[in-house]
């Protein structure tokens, strides 16, 4: 029978009170009483504890240190309990859009032909997704030469906000741009989730990459149920790439480098994928065709009759306490003297 008020979720804790009290018994059991009578025909009472080295605590001190830390140990087994006493039903819903967005983070991206940046604009698009996410789940994948999953598929879009300023062409250390290997490692997070949900890839680049192959796998991705839909950030003019010291990067040969908005590529992913293109704009028309596509086969249905309780835990009570108890500890004393021990 289901819980319907105050309760403990890892009940099997409590054993744990039991502790302070063994550990008390053990004590007084194997720790060797000091008889100080036969050194009292040598030396005054108190100077005994200096003679022998032995300064056998007050039994009012040792009561007090005992009922202090099993007052500490008592809130943190409680704590590791989960104690709970309210809860709320949540609707379960089956799974509904699941988006993949692959960032390009090459040097490329930090040209200005676009304000405030090439990598500057996707981030806004990326913000513009997760603003509008409604019953969708969306995972961040950054590329260059090497992929790197910054972020699982996850329905906490805030999260995933928070990352975004972190993000910058300076986190590369080898140039290029392989969009292959991110488009695999997209499909391998994507094959992991519900077969039922409708599964997505949105790549966001101006197609300056530097492998092949990756008409191929995204035509592979698309035979097995994952569409590529492409955001293209840039213009075709393009601009010089700024290099590291931010004076812009020169070729040996052909001097000053220009990157310019690739479309053309990125559109024959688009289609390779049986997805969509759209230039990345300051309006949100290319976010809400996005979302009109992803919404086609994906929206998610409520399960009907089918709810979970969902608890409020309370250990974090207990624990600040426990904590507020351990802060004196940590103190540290000083003698008469003022010398630290």
């Amino acid at each position: 029978m289901p819980e319907s008020g105050f309760h403990f979720a890892h009940p099997a804790w409590l054993w744990a009170l039991l502790l302070p009290l063994a550990v008390w018994l053990w004590t007084r059991l194997t720790t060797p009483v000091h008889d100080l009578s036969r050194y009292r025909d040598y030396a005054d009472a108190h100077l005994l504890p200096h003679l022998t080295g032995v300064r056998p605590p007050s039994a009012t001190a040792m009561w007090r240190r005992f009922l202090i830390w099993t007052a500490i140990w008592t809130l943190l087994v409680l704590a590791a309990a989960g104690p709970r006493w309210d809860y709320r039903d949540v609707q379960l819903f089956r799974p509904g859009i699941d988006v993949m967005v692959l960032l390009d983070l090459s040097r490329s991206m930090d040209t200005t032909d676009v304000v405030p940046s090439r990598l500057g604009r996707a981030r806004q698009e990326i913000e513009d997704l997760l603003r509008a996410q409604s019953g969708v789940r969306v995972g961040l994948i950054g590329f260059a030469t090497v992929t790197h999953v910054i972020s699982p598929l996850t329905e906490d879009g805030t999260n995933l906000q928070h990352q975004l300023p972190a993000l910058s062409t300076d986190l590369v250390q080898l140039k290029g741009s392989r969009v292959t290997e991110a488009m695999l490692r997209a499909r391998q997070v994507l094959n992991g989730q519900p077969k039922q949900s409708t599964r997505h890839v949105l790549l966001i680049s101006d197609g300056d990459f530097g492998d092949e192959g990756y008409l191929d796998v995204a035509a592979e991705l698309a035979a097995d149920g994952i569409r590529i839909h492409v955001l293209g950030v840039g213009t075709a003019a393009g601009a010089p790439v700024p290099g590291t010291d931010g004076q812009p990067l020169r070729h040996p040969r052909h001097g000053t480098v220009i990157s310019g908005l690739n479309d053309s590529q990125l559109k024959a992913i688009a289609e390779a994928g049986n997805g969509i293109y759209r230039e990345a704009g300051y309006g949100e028309d290319d976010t809400e065709a996005l979302l009109r596509v992803f919404a086609e086969r994906g929206a998610a249905e409520a399960l009907a009759d089918q709810r979970t309780r969902v608890w409020h835990e309370r250990y974090q009570w207990l624990a600040g306490l426990a904590m507020l108890g351990l802060v004196p500890r940590f103190r540290r004393r000083r003698t008469a003297g003022g010398v630290a021990r």
